[in-house]
């Protein structure tokens, strides 16, 4: 499989959940470096943030990455080198984004990374933290969004958006009701 056709795979890959593994947070740590160490003073902070920041949540196997920046102007800046250091992103989609800029990471016709440049405090910054925070501290909590998505890879196993977007309701109820 050339470039072209692994980044193609993977922009297409069907929803395919896993049960958490702990290397997870290793993969962020290392990447977390490798950011750092490619991008120097880029970020004023990198959280680990998605469900595979959460024990035993059940999740694509793609670890989510928040990058804090100055500004959204700064997160601009920032497109052409994270590109240059193995990211891609579409122009498209990040103009319709008005609170972050995504970027994606392959390998083999698999994503492996998600980064998300967003304004350090901003509520962008904010929500991914709290809903994270939320699903680790409250099991209730945990155990239902693990089932909605175990329901939802079903329903929508060969169509990511709507997958992401059918968890859209939950994600923020337990933001409005922090």
């Amino acid at each position: 499989m050339n470039e072209q056709e692994s980044l193609a795979a993977a922009i297409n890959e069907a929803v395919h959940l896993r049960e958490h593994d702990p290397a997870w947070a290793s993969a962020f740590r290392i990447e977390r470096q490798r950011l750092e160490a490619q991008l120097p003073g880029s970020f004023i902070d990198v959280q680990h943030v998605g469900s595979t920041s959460v024990p035993g949540l059940v999740a694509k196997p793609v670890i989510d990455i928040l990058a804090g920046v100055e500004s959204m102007a700064a997160a601009d800046a920032l497109v052409a080198p994270i590109c240059r250091i193995g990211y891609t992103t579409s122009a498209e989609f990040n103009a319709t984004l008005s609170d972050r800029r995504w970027f994606m990471r392959w390998a083999h016709g698999h994503r492996t990374h998600h980064l998300h440049v967003v304004v350090h405090g901003s509520t962008a910054w904010h929500e991914h933290l709290q809903f994270r925070d939320a699903l680790r501290t409250d099991p209730g909590l945990l155990a239902r969004y693990r089932e909605l998505k175990q329901q939802l890879a079903l329903r929508h196993a060969g169509d990511r958006e709507a997958y992401t977007q059918a968890k859209s309701s939950f994600v923020r109820a337990v933001l409005d009701a922090a």
